[in-house]
């Protein structure tokens, strides 16, 4: 008869090699590392076969899903686009190779409806079967979704289980946490996310990897959890810009990224040198990205950011109303018994009252008539700010109790940040990796903002920026 020691002993020698708590992370395979035009050029020519790329997808994915945990439901990957997701490979023989260059492995955030996945919303006791795909992803070309990715409870909760494949003693943030893990772990080549503050710009800077929210269009939100419909946008995580770059073009987002004119008046926010704005890690990385920006021929100077700046206490407090406002529509239909920091988050919505409702959303229709104005009077392109005031903190310290700013708080003008910039004003902005820092070893980013539709030009400059720096270098843990 078999005891319980050895009966568990058998379950656990099941699993795949590389998991949480092996002694060493397991190599990415040289096919799935490879840059994504990189790649696509080799199946063009025939020197990387199809078989070879998703053999080795197929055989990692598992193995790093189990040690990252990024995925709420994983699909081995065929090599195939699949409905809702492309509909078949227009444009593979586009160079008349006779070769196509093969799917995009396309992770998808847990809040966006995939046609043949369920949406679980990051809750362990609900999920619909969508009759089709979002918006969204029912437009996308050459693409393959094997993953719906996790996020935190409900858009808003905190805490995800994930993961950090690069610096595994941070935790990686959300709410499309799932998103930037998946990538960082070579899970999916791209993934898309959900960005109403910030939501795919922290984790991509938390995992040491690349994510753009883009210009806010509420005609893309159909099929996608509506936690703030007036602030969400689609975002897209790659591990580089030249990756992001090739995925907007290859999956039909875009045409091929390109600036919006030669040389770019980049403005950097006069308020955050306020005292105790930012601290001085963080002022270096600006820095740092300011000089890089400045070899490639672009003007680089600081400039007020005015009414930009004051709309972000506003943006927190009407994520939060909306939020409530749409769970009065769900809670019916949820069994499940939400963690005290979604409640907490959730009831801060529940004190806005309808007259300031009325007042923010003025005032945002107002910011957003006028948002192209407000950059030329700047003489500004594209603004360029940290993705936080501070070091990312490591795992182990105080766990915050809401995702939602305390107005309260000491520390309120700090914590409501700088993603709700774009946010607020339904601006693209797309965050990169510049540093780290060297006390602790944290992931440092920057983000650019962009004027409404410069998604394009964001992805060019980001990949600019990130060509003018040194390597980060990165290997998973």
């Amino acid at each position: 008869m078999r005891t319980p020691q050895s009966a568990v002993a058998d379950f656990v020698g099941r699993r795949r090699p590389g998991a949480t708590g092996d002694a060493a992370a397991p190599a990415v395979p040289r096919v799935l590392a490879l840059p994504l035009a990189e790649r696509d050029a080799l199946l063009r020519k025939g020197e990387l076969s199809a078989a070879e790329l998703y053999g080795a997808a197929a055989s990692w994915e598992p193995v790093a899903d189990q040690r990252y945990r990024a995925c709420a439901q994983l699909r081995v990957t065929t090599g195939e686009s699949v409905d809702g997701a492309g509909g078949g490979h227009d444009g593979d023989e586009a160079d008349g190779s006779g070769r196509g260059g093969g799917a995009l492995r396309v992770g998808v955030k847990d809040t966006v409806d995939v046609r043949g996945f369920a949406t679980r919303l990051g809750l362990r006791h609900y999920r619909h079967h969508p009759r089709e795909s979002a918006t969204v992803v029912a437009g996308l070309r050459r693409a393959e979704v094997n993953a719906k990715v996790i996020t935190t409870e409900l858009n808003i909760g905190v805490g995800s289980g994930c993961g950090n494949p690069y610096f595994p003693q941070f935790d990686p943030a959300g709410s499309s946490t799932g998103s930037a893990v998946a990538v960082a772990a070579n899970i999916c080549d791209v993934a898309l996310g959900t960005d109403v503050l910030g939501s795919v710009r922290w984790p991509a800077g938390r995992c040491g990897v690349v994510g753009l929210r883009t210009t806010h269009d509420p005609a893309k939100l159909a099929g996608i959890f509506p936690l703030s419909p007036c602030m969400d946008a689609p975002g897209w995580v790659a591990r580089t810009a030249d990756d992001l770059a090739f995925a907007w073009r290859h999956l039909g987002l875009g045409e091929a990224p390109r600036l919006s004119a030669p040389s770019l008046r980049v403005g950097v926010p006069q308020e955050l040198y306020r005292p105790g704005v930012i601290d001085p890690e963080i002022a270096g990385a600006l820095d740092t990205a300011s000089a890089a920006l400045t070899s490639r021929g672009h003007r680089v100077a600081s400039r007020p950011l005015g009414e930009l700046w004051n709309c972000r206490a506003a943006a927190w407090e009407l994520c939060a109303r909306e939020a409530w406002d749409g769970h009065q529509v769900w809670r019916d239909r949820l069994v499940d018994e939400l963690m005290p920091s979604t409640w907490r988050a959730l009831e801060t919505g529940a004190k806005v009252t309808d007259e300031r409702l009325a007042e923010i959303r003025g005032s945002m229709a107002q910011l957003r008539a006028g948002v192209v104005e407000l950059f030329a009077a700047e003489s500004v392109d594209v603004w360029l700010m940290p993705l936080d005031p501070g070091v990312p903190r490591p795992r182990g310290m105080v766990v915050a109790a809401s995702t939602i700013p305390d107005a309260d708080d000491p520390a309120f003008e700090r914590e409501v940040g700088f993603t709700p910039v774009a946010s607020f004003a339904g601006l693209p902005a797309v965050t990169v990796p510049v540093g780290r820092d060297p006390e602790h070893g944290a992931p440092l980013a920057v983000q650019l903002v962009g004027r409404p539709g410069d998604d394009g030009s964001l992805i060019r400059l980001a990949q600019q920026l990130t060509t003018a720096l040194e390597p980060l270098e990165l290997r998973p843990a």
